[in-house]
């Protein structure tokens, strides 16, 4: 086909029932039946054999494109299509398909499936825009089974390294980098990326300000600093009824009493706009007639402004330091297990959304993320910023009661092609 030139970025056309359709086939890998909720879940953490199904499955969808695929040293799957001018750096478009243990269909996946439909939609109007686009899957950015979150974009940008990466383990034991090679996805592509023209990502909000705000499509002007930390409690098994309770050293007490700690800076105003989550509390030997002997927390504290989110975090060490005074004998240990600083995407980028937005006739929102994702990577070394689409049930994501209803997808996809548009041509 003859490339053309586009008009109007509204001419682009996303078929929204092929997005659909995409979204739901690869969900239906590594799906389970959630007691919880009487829905079906979707469990494909990374480098699991799920997760290689769904690589493989982009990866066919890529190739029916026509796109050039190739895969870097950590796994991170890109597909390039081709620009008039090659030799200019691309508009990179990414997210994840990676997902948590009782993930939805749409966290991750709706940003790299829509970068195809975007692609998809390119193709069918014939247009070839000078700059190359790329749409990237990262590998690990949620984190959740080698412990650190936007692990192949962190990589690809330079703030972690590839020996780093390579090391991580999860709970059995199993190294991230055997693991790569299990599966069969460490490539050969330098992991160290050329800075993009510009990064886009179309994600989910997963909150609910734009449900709220009855808007579908937010901008987003950047992600809060974000640390994450895995406290492990040692005190000393004893019999509960036996054992008076100022003779004991209860890992269980201190584990609460962090908790109760956390949510009382949280409280107290002293830290700006601080958030504090405990989700993993675990406890041995786990019995009921036992006082716990050994206790593992993880403290997920999150902050949009550096200077506050570093008191809380040095508050919060000085409070584990003063802990055993209350329990005689024990032991408090402390490790980060991921930490990034709040990052401001790029005002030029975030106007060309805003004005898809509006051509495309949806009003749109600014809003700060408060989760983390790929883009803020890709910010340290070129133009970034996102585009939210609104969710269902609250926003609540990591669940199988996620959702954002096709209509809204499309309608993040179609801002999300509109920008591609001008920023490469």
């Amino acid at each position: 086909m003859t490339p053309t030139t586009c008009p109007n970025s509204t001419d682009l056309r996303i078929d929204g029932d092929r997005l659909w359709a995409d979204l739901m086939a690869l969900a239906a890998i590594g799906s389970y039946d959630d007691e919880a909720t009487g829905l079906v879940g979707v469990n494909r953490q990374s480098l699991t054999d799920e997760d290689r199904a769904g690589r493989e499955l982009l990866i066919s969808w890529m190739e029916e494109l026509g796109l050039e695929v190739t895969i870097d040293e950590m796994g991170t799957i890109f597909g390039r299509r081709e620009g008039l001018e090659p030799e200019l750096a691309p508009v990179l478009v990414g997210s994840h398909i990676d997902t948590v243990a009782t993930a939805g269909a749409f966290d991750g996946c709706l940003g790299v499936l829509g970068g195809l439909a975007v692609i998809r939609a390119f193709a069918e109007a014939g247009l070839q825009p000078r700059r190359p686009i790329v749409v990237a899957a990262w590998t690990e950015e949620e984190g959740v089974r080698f412990g650190t979150d936007m692990l192949g974009s962190a990589v690809a940008a330079g703030r972690l390294s590839l020996d780093y990466a390579y090391g991580l383990t999860d709970e059995t034991g199993a190294r991230f980098g055997d693991e790569l090679r299990r599966i069969g996805f460490k490539g050969e592509r330098p992991v160290h990326i050329d800075p993009p023209h510009a990064y886009l990502e179309c994600h989910i909000e997963q909150g609910p300000v734009l449900a709220q705000e009855d808007r579908v499509i937010g901008i987003v002007t950047g992600v809060q600093s974000i640390s994450w930390q895995k406290v492990t409690l040692h005190g000393r098994a004893a019999h509960a009824g036996t054992t008076p309770t100022e003779l004991r050293i209860d890992a269980g007490l201190a584990a609460a009493q962090i908790i109760v700690e956390v949510r009382r800076m949280v409280d107290s105003g002293a830290y700006g706009r601080l958030r504090a989550t405990v989700g993993r509390i675990e406890t041995s030997p786990g019995l009921p007639s036992v006082v716990p002997d050994r206790a593992e927390i993880t403290v997920d504290l999150r902050n949009p402004d550096d200077e506050h989110m570093a008191r809380a975090e040095a508050d919060l060490a000085a409070f584990l330091e003063r802990l055993p005074d209350s329990q005689p004998g024990l032991r408090v240990e402390a490790a980060q297990m991921a930490r990034t600083k709040a990052v401001p995407f790029s005002e030029a980028v975030q106007d060309t959304l805003e004005t898809a937005a509006k051509e495309r006739g949806y009003d749109s929102i600014r809003l700060m993320s408060g989760a983390g994702h790929d883009a803020q990577e890709m910010a340290a070394i070129a133009p970034a910023a996102m585009v939210f689409v609104r969710g269902q049930h609250h926003g609540i994501s990591h669940n199988p009661r996620e959702y954002s209803t096709p209509e809204d997808c499309r309608a993040g996809v179609e801002v999300l092609a509109s920008a591609v548009k001008e920023l490469s041509s």
